[in-house]
């Protein structure tokens, strides 16, 4: 079931992404080669505590840490370790709070020092088919247009979007109807009413479009070794069109 969310909830909703941007914009700057992946975790924990949040992915579905790093061919959900940064490397940050009865979620990949131009253009090319379809965040349109103009603009530019995840809608849950594709048809699927609030995350690969879950159960990656990039943000439709409740920086 589709929940739409009055005017006071999207405010709740729009200061829960603040504080996820804000907290995301504090670990992008710590990011630099030797800084160790469950260094980041401690941060943004401690970051949503002083700011009066709780942490929404620790503890969700078993998940024991409060943010997912995920680097280079992880696609999502990359548990933090020992494991140190190394120049070159791109890391995805994906963190959400629950904050006065509602949750704010966002991702944003980072590169670490200097990195490959073909590293440089795949985050650039992930982060443009976030805004292409957030720009189809709008009454009247479908589902099938956000997703289509995500997979377009990817797979023109030589890339492939993750079939196995997806956005969601979220509100009072971390993860709620509907489910948000990054790929499919123009005009097909739910209708968009002003109220409904999405999780857009486009997760976009370098090589094939298919992925592997790792051992410890969690972590998704490429099925050829090849490089992820993954941006998100939670986005409200109103009746003047779409807002980013999660704009960072």
């Amino acid at each position: 079931m589709i929940i739409l969310k009055s005017r006071l909830e999207i405010e709740k909703m729009r200061k829960s992404n603040a504080i996820v941007a804000a907290i995301l914009e504090e670990l992008r700057k710590k990011i630099r080669p030797g800084v160790k992946t469950i260094e980041l975790d401690r941060l943004s924990e401690e970051l949503a505590l002083k700011k009066g949040a709780r942490p929404a992915f620790k503890g969700y579905r078993g998940y024991p840490y409060s943010l997912c790093t995920s680097v280079n061919s992880e696609v999502v959900h990359g548990m933090p370790s020992e494991r140190e940064l190394k120049e070159g490397d791109i890391v995805s940050l994906d963190f959400g709070i629950l904050n006065d009865g509602y949750y704010g979620d966002a991702a944003v990949t980072v590169p670490v020092g200097e990195i490959t131009p073909a590293a440089r253009r795949l985050l650039k090319i992930t982060e443009e088919a976030l805004y292409r379809g957030i720009a189809e965040v709008k009454a009247g349109n479908r589902i099938g247009d956000i997703s289509a103009a995500i997979q377009g603009h990817v797979e023109a530019s030589g890339y492939s979007v993750v079939r196995d995840l997806v956005g969601h809608g979220i509100g009072k849950s971390l993860h709620e109807d509907p489910q948000v594709p990054n790929y499919g048809t123009s005009g097909r699927g739910v209708e968009l009413k002003p109220g409904m609030v999405f999780a857009i995350e486009p997760m976009v690969n370098e090589g094939t479009y298919r992925v592997d879950i790792l051992r410890d159960g969690w972590t998704v990656v490429t099925a050829d070794g090849k490089l992820s990039a993954h941006f998100e943000h939670s986005v409200a439709i109103t009746e003047n069109g779409p807002v980013i409740l999660s704009r960072i920086g």
